[in-house]
């Protein structure tokens, strides 16, 4: 099986000229659910001068009333954003820590290597007060401001979070830039690196590489996917970023031996989302679903 992260409640809006309200976000995330998805990003825990969507993650949180077996996640960026989350009922808090100096200032505030650090003291405290992390290297396939990223450096931050009390490491193609040969090529390195650690991924879709990048990534070792609801996203620290894969094209790829969800179920989330937005985006199965159902 292929585990299906739905990212759309935190990076899929993070981007949006529109912002939610709360019980909107709520509905958003019911749906996920509804469809079959065990593990979702519900918020996250950053300025909200920066990220004016992301303003309500507290009372988002509060909202929620969601069965035992669902993981909720939140983003943090600093030890500021790890003290609201432990503050709030988040099953598990999500590190990000860019591999380059270039977004790491644009994103963070500070260096990769300061990152690092603040990684690795929120990942101590969260284990101190029993809860669950883990950390997304961020622009690990290449960063908007720095370039190219050698993949020995990804390598080596991984090794070194590897020997911290987390669940996982996942790879971000930040502004969906990767192949599938280079994927499956840095996915294997890490994977050999850190197991039994599980990796994770987490792809944009700026060259319609996400579905095949993620099939790339899962051959090399990875059992986590992330995904978004409609293909949702982007960020607004990385020029040139645009949404995520679809959740309901990694559904399809991956097919309901690999990815137990409701296909049908995500695409009507994604058609409501649309409406929510006031916007028309389809991903690949959206259109295809709708040329289906005009020629019955």
């Amino acid at each position: 099986m292929v585990e299906l992260v739905e990212v759309s409640p935190r990076d899929g809006l993070q981007n949006e000229a529109a912002i939610l309200s709360v019980q909107a976000k709520v509905a958003l995330i019911e749906r996920a659910v509804a469809s079959g998805v065990r593990r979702i990003e519900v918020a996250s825990f950053v300025n909200p001068s920066r990220v004016p969507q992301m303003a309500d993650a507290e009372a988002v949180i509060e909202n929620l009333r969601l069965d035992a077996a669902v993981r909720t996640i939140g983003l943090i960026l600093n030890d500021r954003g790890a003290e609201r989350a432990l503050a709030t009922g988040i099953g598990e808090l999500g590190l990000v820590v860019p591999v380059t100096d270039g977004f790491a200032i644009a994103n963070q505030g500070m260096s990769a290597e300061d990152c690092t650090a603040m990684a690795v003291r929120v990942l101590a405290r969260a284990h101190a007060a029993g809860r669950p992390a883990q950390v997304t290297l961020a622009v690990a396939f290449g960063c908007p401001f720095d370039g190219a990223v050698a993949q020995g450096r990804v390598v080596a931050l991984a090794r070194r979070f590897a020997a911290s009390p987390l669940l996982e490491v996942s790879l971000a193609d930040t502004i969906g830039i990767a192949r599938p040969h280079e994927v499956e090529r840095l996915v294997g390195q890490v994977c050999d690196a850190i197991r039994p650690m599980p990796v994770r991924v987490h792809f944009h879709d700026t060259h319609g590489m996400g579905v095949a990048n993620s099939i790339a990534a899962v051959k090399a070792g990875a059992v986590t996917v992330d995904a978004a609801i409609g293909g949702t996203g982007g960020c607004p620290f990385a020029p040139g970023a645009a949404g995520n894969v679809a959740s309901e094209d990694i559904a399809y790829a991956f097919g309901p031996q690999r990815v137990a969800v409701d296909l049908n179920l995500l695409v009507e989330a994604a058609r409501w989302l649309n409406g929510e937005l006031g916007r028309t985006r389809e991903s690949a199965v959206m259109r295809a679903t709708a040329a289906a159902a005009t020629r019955l």
